[in-house]
């Protein structure tokens, strides 16, 4: 990202006034294996310790793994690492949203598949008004 965009935009990551001026005196509690960085200091109006996320690249909330949106909302106390057990064997990592990406999920009948709908299979009453 050049410096200008790090400066004045805000939707491709956080900007550099963030990075510098935002954070100090505030506590870096991990990182997730996208890279989004994890913050705790302050505190809100509730008293409750102030937490949130510095995403690494575009800021997607949906990109925030399941452990640390527990942190987050003040689900788990400690960090994740320490909180809940190893991910088990059959777990698959979280993805983010994938919707309006080439890796979207598209149906065999949309437009970016050929849009060659199925045939009907005959179960289909189409409504008449005098029925």
């Amino acid at each position: 990202m050049s410096f200008l965009a790090s400066i004045f935009t805000w939707w491709n990551g956080a900007t550099l006034g963030t990075r510098l001026y935002g954070l100090r005196g505030m506590a870096k509690m991990g990182v997730d294996a996208l890279g989004n960085a994890y913050f705790e200091g302050g505190s809100d109006a509730s008293g409750r310790k102030r937490r949130w996320v510095i995403y690494e690249g575009s800021n997607d909330p949906s990109r925030v793994p399941p452990e640390w949106f527990s942190w987050l909302h003040h689900q788990v106390e400690t960090v994740p690492d320490q909180a809940l057990p190893p991910p088990r064997q059959w777990q698959k990592p979280a993805l983010p949203n994938l919707t309006g990406t080439p890796l979207a999920y598209r149906p065999s009948g949309a437009l970016e598949k050929g849009g060659r709908r199925a045939a009907a299979t005959g179960d289909y009453e189409a409504w008449a008004p005098e029925g």
